[in-house]
């Protein structure tokens, strides 16, 4: 039995109408640009307030996690400050205790456009962004303190 092209051809146009659509679909969904939402939008870096100190307080990036790692290893403890990284991205902590490691959410901190970092893992659309800079603000006008950031564990591709 022999088909014609005739016959053919109507099927291999919605096979590939189908192919396309389903392309189109999977790269539209595909293409979330940065995390962003309006909602969530903070205040601006404070340039009026310099960094009088650092302390001994670590910051470890966890970007395959998506997570910040805080290890106060002082008998120093902060509470109700605002986290800075990078001179962008803020997010209020309610405390670190002398002596306590915490761990927060990259995808927690947001900037003045309502913006977050790029995070880490798996499905990412972009590199993750490199946590360079992490200062507390205390509040009151007080000077930033800057804390140990820790660079990543392996270079980025």
């Amino acid at each position: 039995m022999q088909t014609s092209r005739s016959a053919t051809r109507p099927l291999a146009t919605a096979l590939l109408a189908a192919g396309a659509l389903a392309a189109g679909a999977l790269v539209a969904g595909a293409c979330q640009r940065y995390p962003y939402d309006p909602s969530k939008a903070t205040r601006a870096y404070p340039e009026q307030l310099a960094q009088a100190s650092v302390a001994d307080i670590q910051a470890i990036p966890d970007l395959a996690n998506g997570r910040l790692r805080l290890v106060n290893p002082t008998a120093t403890g902060y509470a109700d400050f605002h986290l800075w990284l990078n001179r962008r991205y803020v997010r209020h902590v309610d405390a670190l205790a002398a002596g306590q490691t915490i761990d927060l959410p990259i995808d927690s901190f947001w900037d003045e456009r309502g913006e977050g970092p790029f995070p880490g893992g798996w499905f990412r659309y972009f590199q993750p962004t490199p946590i360079v800079l992490v200062q507390i603000e205390p509040g009151n006008g007080a000077p930033l303190v800057g804390l140990v950031a820790k660079p990543p564990d392996k270079p980025q591709r």
